[in-house]
């Protein structure tokens, strides 16, 4: 069934339904559902605000799942990352704007860019910070895993949009247990949330495994630092929370390593490390 709607009517009556929900920005949210679900752009909006439409109830469907705090992404099954647009749903974690600071990093300690190199991305999630490094890195090879089976089939559309499955392979299992090969360089966004964490409403639709790393909120990230120095591994970038620094500093003092270097978020806060073994 299908309502008719002029657009100015339907962006008000929109808008209300997400100001009573409390959300943020509610007349801007609006619009963007409106432009998601319709495939319409700014221009089209503006000038078609006295035009009549015809509504299914899908829409409505979205505009209540709004409601509810489900994250915009998840609705539109889009996301931005790294200047690209990747395709997300609930199997995985929403990227954040501070996770391109962990490509940044790895970029920064690579001198040859054209180098036969081989990357492995612990938690691949949905696959976008595997698939810039194989824009970054046009000779390297690139192994992620993961845990979870919904994350990786989200990982392996964004991986087929990009038409990266020679250069991709993606495996299923706990951190580097399902990898033999020698490794160059480790890369990892993982769960670092401590397990007594309260969080925003918005983020219990995330996969929470993806956000809590143990009772502490570290425990995968000293499991991940273990096996890059067991394993010599040369380099190891990771995203870490804002309070860490000092615990894996702490952790690392009586280890054997070459360097370990601290990088800031956006915001100044303690974001992620870099480990050259």
């Amino acid at each position: 069934m299908r309502r008719k709607y002029l657009v100015c009517e339907l962006l008000c009556e929109i808008t209300q339904t997400l100001t009573q929900a409390n959300i943020e920005r509610a007349s801007r949210e609006a619009q963007l559902l409106f432009m998601a679900f319709f495939q319409k752009d700014e221009l089209w909006l503006i000038s078609n605000q006295k035009s009549e439409l015809a509504v299914p109830e899908q829409f409505f469907d979205w505009i209540m799942r709004r409601s509810k705090n489900e994250p915009f992404e998840y609705i539109v099954n889009r996301v931005s990352f790294y200047s690209e647009e990747f395709y997300i749903d609930e199997g995985a974690l929403i990227p954040r704007p501070e996770t391109e600071l962990l490509i940044d990093a790895v970029e920064k300690n690579v001198a040859d860019k054209d180098a036969k190199l081989t990357f492995v991305e612990v938690g691949v999630g949905s696959g976008i910070i595997s698939i810039i490094l194989a824009k970054k890195f046009k000779n390297a090879k690139i192994i992620a895993v993961d845990i979870s089976s919904k994350a990786l089939d989200v990982a392996q559309k964004n991986i087929e949009k990009f038409g990266f499955e020679e250069r991709i392979e993606l495996r299923e299992g706990s951190l580097l247990e399902p990898v033999s090969e020698n490794i160059d360089y480790l890369v990892s966004n993982p769960p670092y949330i401590a397990a007594d964490a309260m969080l925003e409403s918005n983020l219990s639709y995330e996969p929470q495994n993806a956000l809590f790393g143990g009772s502490v909120g570290d425990e995968i990230i000293k499991e991940l630092l273990d096996v890059a120095l067991k394993r010599k591994i040369r380099f190891f970038s990771c995203e870490m929370g804002y309070d860490q620094k000092d615990k894996i500093q702490n952790y690392l003092k009586s280890k054997d390593f070459s360097s370990l270097e601290f990088y800031k978020d956006y915001s100044a806060f303690d974001r992620g490390f870099t480990l050259k073994v």
